[in-house]
């Protein structure tokens, strides 16, 4: 039986601080149409995005850039190589000329880790959605996505962290990062962009109920549907900048899926973009996501510079990794977890606000989304 991709990646990591390399990265779940793509090592250096046609593999992340300045971790974080390991139906397989000690160095010991999290204050995002409802009520916006966060510390070994939330969660597009500026831990379920050849593809997630509920509450729900629908409108829009014409298409809409503590409700949107198109004229037509901005897109990021309390960083950018041949695959980085060098940790959590959010509702439905990361404590 082959060793899972959390052994693969502990291994490595363990190998790679005890001779002191930089440590590796990996995507877990569902990536680049494999189980999981890890560097056994690279060097992730800030300000390192995909490059426009990479000729080697890029993995990193890019920030929200709203109140970037702000953010403890850096706005952008990726490197470059030429080794892969990839988990295919259970087989592992290799691109470029992998090392035999990442080969063969398939379980190593764990150190063990322990998490903290302090909640966020309820009143300030109470108010920062009463000032999102004052401002739909006003015309400027139909719908933007009001966050706040969790902060805390994770004391001990950052990977294993990462393997045991993953092993427990088994989120859709899970990625560990790590440099000397700290680590991302992604236990994300949302699909940011794909691209194979010339087709590209987003799954926008909108509308969440606790995974206790009953599913079909949320596929009846008017403003669960008129959410996911004004996103599914936005990416439509942000991709059709590009897209070859008539090419944009809407091949799911509100599916309901099951992720980790909740039902989500997702939808999926294609376009076919001309052959040339670079993975940076990509990111400049869709970048930051839709989901977690709102629309309008640039009146609502400019509104929520002022609503929330804090920058995002990480949280609401991107993770994943760009290719030759303009292949990309980016996870939206919601249910993600960034940690600096000395432990500090954040937890941003939120959702769409529409002109029938409750208030109320909105706070809990962000307490829920925390539940399956803030549970695990080690």
């Amino acid at each position: 039986m082959a060793a899972t991709a959390l052994d693969v990646l502990r291994a490595l990591h363990a190998h790679t601080t005890a001779h002191r390399l930089p440590p590796p990265a990996a995507l877990i779940g569902d990536w680049w149409d494999a189980d999981a793509v890890i560097a056994p090592s690279i060097e992730l250096r800030t300000g390192v995005g995909p490059p426009a046609d990479p000729d080697r593999f890029w993995l990193g992340y890019l920030g929200f850039p709203v109140r970037a300045e702000e953010s403890t971790l850096p706005q952008v974080a990726g490197g470059l190589t030429d080794h892969l390991l990839i988990l295919r139906d259970g087989v592992w397989s290799t691109i470029g000329d992998v090392p035999a000690w990442a080969l063969g160095a398939l379980v190593g010991p764990r150190s063990g880790w322990t998490a903290e999290w302090t909640a966020p204050q309820r009143q300030p995002h109470l108010d920062a959605i009463e000032n999102c409802l004052d401002a739909i009520r006003a015309g400027e916006v139909y719908q933007a996505c009001v966050c706040t966060r969790f902060t805390g510390t994770v004391t001990g070994s950052t990977v294993d962290y990462f393997a045991d939330v993953t092993a427990a969660t088994a989120p859709a597009k899970s990625a560990f990062l790590q440099g000397d500026w700290g680590t991302v831990a992604s236990f994300s379920p949302e699909l940011f962009l794909r691209r194979t050849g010339n087709i590209v593809s987003s799954a926008p997630i909108k509308g969440t109920l606790p995974a206790h509920d009953d599913p079909d509450r949320l596929a009846s729900s008017t403003k669960d549907v008129a959410e996911n629908i004004m996103i599914v409108d936005l990416v439509r829009n942000d991709l059709g900048r590009l897209a070859v014409t008539g090419s944009v298409r809407v091949p799911d809409l509100l599916s309901v899926v099951s992720a980790p503590g909740v039902w989500h409700l997702v939808s999926r949107v294609q376009a076919i973009v001309e052959p040339g198109t670079g993975t940076d004229v990509l990111l400049a037509a869709t970048f930051p996501p839709a989901s977690v901005t709102g629309t309008p897109k640039l009146r609502a990021m400019e509104l929520l510079a002022d609503w929330e309390h804090g920058a995002r960083g990480v949280y609401c950018g991107a993770v994943g990794i760009a290719g030759p041949d303009h292949g990309l695959d980016l996870n939206v980085a919601i249910r993600t977890v960034s940690i600096t060098p000395d432990g500090t940790a954040t937890l941003g959590v939120g959702g769409g606000i529409t002109i029938d959010s409750d208030p109320a509702a909105e706070w809990q439905e962000c307490l829920d989304k925390a539940a399956s990361i803030v549970g695990h404590v080690g």
